[in-house]
């Protein structure tokens, strides 16, 4: 089975502290790694942080919480993660951000099912391409241990390292990729945590739920009932990935 592991660290541009901040009683990161430890077709959650001391905090939660933790390099997130998935693999990686406390465990179990019927010729699949078409905050990644290998050795472009998987994405010509898409394309929406925009948004749907087993669809549902909570962070722009 596939393990998860969860970038994360203090240290966000925009936003530092983020993963530590409050949702609904709760850190940021202990929502998404509950969620996510939801979907059946994973065997583990690790969450990958960094060597820095300020990320002592995200190894002291995790020990706490009794989660897998790993620590590796800050800038350099590619070999944060191929090193990680060494030890607590090698196995079939799914890839999510700690930034994204709305993950849903179904939509990763759909991915990695996706992934699992491909095998053993296919390297990677995600629902975000060949374009996006869930919300931005719903990303899966799923790749074959090799593929992540195969990427850590031969990406040279530091800042394609940052984003662990760019290389997959930019040299389809090395890799047997496929992407899975919604029958609606909600891609206009923003559920991920940049901005304190983003934290109140995220809290909005948490406080009207009053728990955390909510599916993706139910907040669909719910925004269609409360649209305007949609404005409370439109105007957050997604930062590019690096030419």
């Amino acid at each position: 089975m596939a393990i998860v592991i969860v970038q994360a660290r203090m240290g966000s541009t925009r936003l530092p502290g983020k993963v530590l901040m409050d949702v609904a009683g709760r850190t940021m990161l202990e929502r998404v790694v509950t969620r996510t430890g939801r979907a059946k077709l994973i065997r583990d959650v690790v969450v990958a942080t960094t060597t820095n001391s300020r990320d002592d905090l995200i190894e002291a939660l995790c020990k706490e919480k009794s989660w897998s933790c790993f620590r590796g390099s800050e800038d350099d997130v590619l070999d944060r993660y191929y090193q990680a998935a060494s030890v607590y693999g090698p196995d079939d990686i799914v890839r999510i951000t700690s930034d994204c406390p709305l993950t849903d465990p179904e939509v990763v179990d759909r991915v990695v099912q996706s992934f699992l019927e491909g095998q053993p010729n296919l390297d990677f699949v995600s629902n975000n391409m060949p374009t996006r078409t869930f919300p931005l905050g719903l990303d899966v990644e799923v790749m074959q241990f090799s593929a992540l290998e195969k990427a850590w050795r031969a990406d040279k472009n530091p800042n394609w390292r940052e984003h662990v998987t760019l290389y997959i994405y930019r040299h389809p010509e090395l890799f047997t990729t496929r992407g899975i898409a919604n029958d609606t394309d909600y891609s206009s929406m923003r559920w991920t945590v940049d901005t304190r925009e983003d934290v109140e948004f995220v809290r909005r749907i948490y406080e009207y739920f009053g728990h955390d087993r909510f599916s993706w669809l139910e907040v669909i549902g719910a925004l269609r009932k409360h649209a305007d909570w949609l404005a409370i962070n439109r105007k957050v722009k997604q930062k590019p990935d690096p030419p």
